[in-house]
């Protein structure tokens, strides 16, 4: 079993907006959710597609299949269905998480002319 990026509950929501499908008319991706894992592979790492491991494939293919699924707007589809129920895990912010500076505590400061 490879691992992966993608929990199979995102794959699942992922994959209807997926070009390529067997039915797709037309060309058709060997494997979607590797080609997913590729291109979060090079945003992650913000390397060049000529550095995409070969566990991936082809360099080039994946490239060109990047290409026209941006040209398509299926990274926007994609992006809009898992906008709408947005996970609020690393959103939270608490007081241990984030320190107030001391200006921001009303601790007294600094030198000032008192009468």
């Amino acid at each position: 079993m490879e691992r992966f990026v993608l929990t199979d509950a995102q794959w699942a929501q992922i994959e209807p907006h997926c070009l390529g499908k067997l039915t797709d008319p037309g060309r058709s991706g060997r494997n979607n959710r590797l080609f997913m894992e590729a291109v979060l592979w090079i945003v992650r790492t913000g390397s060049p597609w000529r550095d995409l491991p070969a566990v991936f494939g082809n360099w080039s293919t994946a490239f060109r299949r990047f290409s026209d699924w941006r040209n398509t707007d299926v990274f926007k589809r994609i992006f809009d269905a898992l906008s709408g129920d947005p996970d609020m895990e690393y959103v939270m912010v608490d007081a241990t998480i984030v320190k107030v500076h001391r200006h921001g505590q009303g601790a007294k400061g600094g030198l000032r002319a008192r009468p």
